[in-house]
């Protein structure tokens, strides 16, 4: 859908971490779409499968760099913004990247968020009604209309 307004995905900076990028957002705001799409790339450009399982638990695993812990750190700071957490992370991801490298993180991330919460909002991304209800866990009366 992006490439019909121009925007490509081609873009200077690590392909791998970019794509993981992508995908905790994907993971974050939830996008079944997403995860479906940023899963297979990820799996294309030879991202392994167990790293891809490891990303939602990145702070616990061993399998993620220190920059790219810095760069999921930010990208969830500015997927759920907090003033605090999102300067502090800004901060750290400084220490391991240049000024070009954060913008370019930073309009991956923005991006990712932007088209997902407008095909989430335009309902393009079908949810399950029925995975939030809860009345289904106790049986109705027999008075109670289905």
């Amino acid at each position: 859908m992006a490439a019909a307004f121009g925007y490509s995905a081609e873009l200077p900076g690590d392909p791998r971490l970019l794509q993981l990028l992508r995908l905790r957002v994907a993971q974050l705001n939830p996008c079944s779409y997403c995860l479906i799409l940023h899963t297979e790339v990820a799996t294309k450009i030879g991202i392994p499968g167990i790293v891809i399982a490891h990303l939602p638990s990145w702070r616990e695993s061993t399998m993620f760099s220190a920059r790219e812990r810095a760069a999921l750190a930010y990208a969830e700071a500015l997927t759920i913004f907090n003033q605090e957490k999102f300067a502090a992370a800004h901060d750290e991801l400084r220490t391991h990247f240049t000024e070009r490298d954060v913008a370019e993180m930073a309009a991956v991330i923005i991006n990712m968020n932007l088209w997902t919460r407008l095909k989430l909002a335009q309902g393009a991304v079908p949810i399950n009604p029925d995975m939030s209800r809860t009345d289904d866990v106790v049986a109705p009366d027999a008075d109670t209309p289905a």
